[in-house]
């Protein structure tokens, strides 16, 4: 298969697959779910090319897995169950290079609200602009900059004992 041209509209996706890959993973907390939601969102982005009115790509399509997100978990349950029988052939995840770390950083992101965790990463690990997180979440910026200060400080409260990250502010 031919991969196309970084100019087109499928070449400017697969350049946003990574952070969307993380984006979808940190909405979701799960790698499975995560992944589900990434193929649902880029499906609906081919689907939908023709609603691109051509400016900002990278917002549309966060608004879009955003969305999407939100419209799954409202005919869901919070957390589905899986028989002990059936996860028998789950392969075993890969442990972390330092588990301790790894889990308080991740037991800290998990315990923000969803919109608290959406505009941290956001801003934190894929570095969009208060603008951009705004138009993506159809929020105020005001809001953005309070979610923002609020998730960063209960985090921070989390790793007080030992801090293993340092939250960068974006420019």
């Amino acid at each position: 298969m031919k991969t196309p041209a970084p100019e087109t509209f499928e070449g400017q996706i697969l350049a946003l697959l990574p952070s969307l890959r993380r984006y979808s993973r940190s909405l979701t907390r799960s790698d499975a779910d995560g992944e589900d939601l990434l193929q649902d969102c880029v499906e609906k982005i081919l689907t939908r090319r023709g609603q691109w009115r051509g400016l900002n790509l990278r917002g549309w399509v966060l608004t879009i897995m955003t969305n999407l997100y939100r419209n799954g978990r409202r005919g869901k349950t919070r957390d589905s169950l899986v028989e002990l029988d059936a996860a028998e052939d789950m392969p075993a995840p890969e442990p972390p290079a330092d588990p301790l770390e790894r889990a308080r950083l991740n037991d800290a992101l998990n315990s923000l609200s969803e919109e608290h965790r959406a505009v941290l990463m956001l801003v934190v690990i894929e570095g969009y602009i208060y603008g951009e997180v705004a138009a993506a979440l159809d929020i105020p910026i005001g809001t953005v900059m309070s979610r923002l200060s609020r998730a960063r400080q209960r985090v921070a409260e989390q790793l007080k004992a030992d801090n293993i990250i340092t939250l960068r502010r974006p420019k």
